[in-house]
């Protein structure tokens, strides 16, 4: 289900692009709690206070639990209901609100570097949100008033900061017109008044700058009884002493590149302590486009973003079957909190290196703080020591796709407060210490159905609903599969959804159909595959062995003698398996290949009859072509 709810102005629902009128005016402020608190159980008593403005009837909680189930016609299992409370489950990009305080965050770190002009985009995309007063509609009286007395303050102090924003781009004429209509809506507003004033000034209207100081000062005397505070009293006497410091002064280095501020306090080297030309700090930002069809993995992002928006050193490790969403989730999550993290956001991917050293990865990340090639230093050991000294106290988000190892990585879990580490890994990567594990589980049947619908179109899957239940059982909850599919009924509007599921329902097939332009189920597996195959090679015969029987049930110790190992030897390479999502345990004792795995494993067995007749003790026939 794709859903969009906005409160900045009034409230509006959209489900797949359609308006939808929720209700009556309760159910509406019931919605709007909800959203308000969106992925957080309210209780039954907060939304009380929500919905009614005076004294609530005696019937106020049957009132709600009857408008919830109103809501849940029509946003289906979004709405969740806990013990005495309800839960809105959203994505951070379906509500207004929560889009509006990323890029106004996003904005005002923005103004802290020497790009105001990105600055000034970022905060005009965040007012662009704004349609009308918060809440427009909505009962008033009630407790969400101060919910919407927040944001409309929230709004001037936004439009203020992009006023900072164009003053430093130098679009001080501009900005005028803009200013005084601000003003006439909000004339108690100081700092609105001293960037009229300069923004007059470096017009080369000076007199008429201190006349706004003299009109300013009227309005704060007659409407609350003071006197302009420091900043205005100080920016007036700069204008009749005509400070040079006043004056526009366009940007004088690139925007994406600073020379190195003094370190933090601690151990950390001092710029006078590298080489000469060795390094600089460069703001990366290196996150890649998030997708904008992305469905599901609300609480799981939302548990990515609470972990790395803490204070303390904060290091979390997206782990799931192959193709189940990692990097997507992890891109998400990254965008969303981009704005925490004013020093920069640096992506490295390992996809195509996934054995690469520590200290190659060292060297990737200190290449994109900015330290030239040439000055990297030798040993992994100094790397490590120079990424430190880099990072220390400065809010810089890593993020490290495809990792296969924890040694990989270990050198950059943070050492102390400021910087932020988020992995993705096919493995848990169990022995680092100190990490939050967000595990992705297959796909939920609702939730890919959602995505299929996404890509292909809602009403064509609703029209071969039986064909699409089996589609989605064959892709096996898998984000790449589901997606892939999604592609090819897109790209074939004349075909049936049955039609697909006639071929995947054939497995010398399968594989084959599930690949897509560059991508592809078969070398995501394979990937995958070699990837453990590099790392233990008993993992590497035991899929093999798998894939001869497939449907037969794993026996250690008979699977152990016909691979010549140990039997604790065997088990650690099924431990193995689990831990990198290739193989299910189902119990003790008893586990089998997940869906699309036991394909791809069935082709491995096939290619090297061979070698899987070796490793069973029987003949292997080939499958047919």
């Amino acid at each position: 289900m794709k859903l969009q709810i906005r409160l900045l102005g009034s409230m509006e629902l959209c489900v797949d692009d359609q308006v939808v009128t929720p209700g009556a005016a309760k159910r509406r402020a019931l919605l709007a709690g909800l959203a308000i608190e969106a992925n957080q159980a309210v209780s039954l008593q907060q939304l009380t206070g929500m919905v009614w403005s005076d004294a609530p009837p005696a019937s106020a909680v049957a009132n709600l639990r009857s408008h919830a189930a109103g809501l849940r016609r029509a946003l289906g299992d979004r709405v969740v209901s806990r013990p005495n409370a309800y839960e809105l489950r959203l994505a951070p990009h379906e509500l207004d609100v929560t889009e509006f305080h990323r890029l106004a965050g996003e904005g005002r770190a923005l103004l802290t570097t020497a790009d105001p002009a990105s600055a000034v985009t970022t905060l005009t995309a965040a007012l662009s949100h704004w349609r009308g007063a918060s809440g427009d509609g909505l009962p008033r009286g009630t407790a969400l008033d101060s919910r919407w007395a927040s944001l409309d303050e929230q709004r001037l102090q936004v439009f203020e900061e992009l006023a900072e924003a164009r003053l430093a781009a130098g679009e001080h004429g501009q900005l005028l017109p803009q200013l005084r209509v601000h003003l006439a809506a909000h004339p108690l507003r100081e700092r609105a008044w001293g960037q009229l004033m300069l923004a007059l000034y470096r017009c080369g209207d000076v007199p008429a700058a201190l006349t706004v100081y003299r009109d300013a000062r009227t309005v704060l005397d007659e409407e609350l009884g003071i006197e302009p505070g420091e900043d205005l009293a100080n920016l007036h006497r700069a204008m009749l002493d005509r400070a040079a410091d006043l004056a526009y002064t366009p940007p004088a280095v690139p925007v994406t590149t600073t020379t190195v501020p003094p370190a933090p306090p601690g151990d950390a080297l001092t710029p006078a302590a590298l080489p000469t030309g060795s390094v600089g700090w460069t703001v990366p930002r290196e996150l890649p486009a998030d997708l904008v069809t992305y469905v599901g993995r609300a609480r799981e992002t939302a548990a990515v973003v609470t972990a790395l928006s803490g204070t303390s050193p904060a290091t979390v490790v997206v782990t799931g079957a192959f193709g189940s969403g990692k990097t997507a989730l992890a891109v998400r999550a990254a965008h969303t909190v981009a704005s925490a993290f004013p020093d920069g956001q640096v992506f490295v991917d390992l996809g195509h290196q996934r054995s690469a050293s520590p200290g190659e990865v060292l060297a990737r990340v200190l290449r994109a703080l900015g330290v030239a090639p040439a000055g990297v230093p030798e040993s992994t050991d100094e790397r490590a020591g120079w990424f430190r000294s880099l990072v220390a106290g400065r809010r810089l988000l890593l993020v490290v796709d495809g990792v296969t190892r924890a040694a990989q990585v270990r050198p950059l879990l943070p050492a102390g407060p400021g910087p932020a580490l988020l992995v993705v890994g096919q493995s848990r990567l169990s022995s680092l210490d100190g990490v939050r594990q967000v595990t992705l589980c297959p796909l939920a049947a609702a939730e890919a159905r959602e995505l299929l619908g996404t890509l292909a179109g809602p009403q064509r899957l609703v029209a071969d609903a039986s064909a699409t239940a089996e589609l989605v059982r064959l892709c096996a909850g898998s984000v790449l599969a589901l997606r892939i599919a999604g592609m090819r009924l897109a790209a074939r509007p004349d075909r049936s959804v049955q039609a697909m599921i006639d071929q995947l329902a054939d497995g010398r097939e399968q594989l084959d159909l599930l690949d897509y332009e560059d991508l592809s189920v078969r070398a995501s597996l394979a990937t995958v595959v070699a990837a453990v195959r590099a790392e233990d090679e008993v993992a590497g015969q035991l899929l093999t062995l798998l894939g001869a029987a497939p449907d037969a049930p794993l026996q250690p110790d008979r699977a152990a003698r016909q691979l010549g190992v140990s039997a604790p030897r065997l088990r650690r390479a099924l431990d193995d398996l689990v831990e990198t999502h290739l193989v299910r345990r189902d119990e003790p004792g008893r586990y089998r290949l997940p869906g699309l795995v036991r394909e791809y494993a069935a082709e491995l067995t096939a290619a090297s009859p061979a070698a899987a007749q070796l490793l069973t003790g029987r003949p292997v026939a080939p499958r047919a072509a």
